[in-house]
């Protein structure tokens, strides 16, 4: 791909979503903002769909932010997931709250357990998203796995954060003012990331 299209923009898939993005830009030699991970806005779409079930509202006005690795440590962030603007700690209790991120946690399996083989309608409608915002220039903010050099005081590894995406591909990663506990999440989750990245041999 590389050779023939040395200045693609490239979406990876496949599962482990994190450690592909990482082997493909090592390999492939591919500049980190060129290189996108279809994670945050997957497992975030899930969240959403849970919290509108949940509160029987339209799916619409739901709006919710899943960062870190797509797997078990993902790090959902009820704070910044909102309908119409209104956080939904507004509308739910801590208990159901966390009953919806260990949902969305276990969102992929819960799919796959009701189906065969793996999920696909969600991961498209989410390919679609990021592959219109670079294309038509949209500079949508979403969620998906970047390479961080720093950010959030992470580095040498993909995670899901809020990322502008444009006609540049990754134009601008979003930092977001996240409690410590919410930090550390964050930062546990990129230590799993790490250690999958160590048993790579490139």
């Amino acid at each position: 791909m590389v050779k023939y299209s040395p200045n693609a923009f490239v979406i990876i898939v496949s599962n482990p979503l994190d450690a592909m993005c990482y082997v493909a830009m090592k390999v492939g030699n591919i500049s980190r903002h060129r290189i996108i991970g279809l994670s945050g806005v997957l497992d975030s779409a899930r969240m959403r769909a849970f919290i509108a079930m949940e509160l029987k509202v339209s799916m619409d006005d739901v709006h919710a932010m899943v960062m870190g690795l797509h797997g078990d440590s993902m790090v959902p962030l009820p704070r910044y997931s909102t309908i119409s603007g209104i956080s939904i700690t507004e509308f739910m209790s801590r208990e159901k709250i966390e009953k919806i991120i260990e949902r969305t946690k276990n969102g992929g399996g819960e799919i796959v357990n009701l189906k065969t083989g793996s999920a696909y309608y969600a991961p498209g409608s989410a390919i679609v998203q990021m592959i219109e915002s670079i294309l038509k220039d949209k500079k949508r903010i979403l969620p998906c796995a970047a390479y961080l050099d720093g950010e959030y005081g992470i580095k040498g590894v993909f995670m899901g954060v809020p990322l502008k995406l444009g006609i540049k591909g990754i134009e601008e990663i979003i930092q977001l003012k996240l409690t410590d506990d919410e930090m550390a999440s964050l930062h546990k989750s990129a230590d799993e990331g790490k250690k999958t990245i160590s048993q790579i041999k490139l």
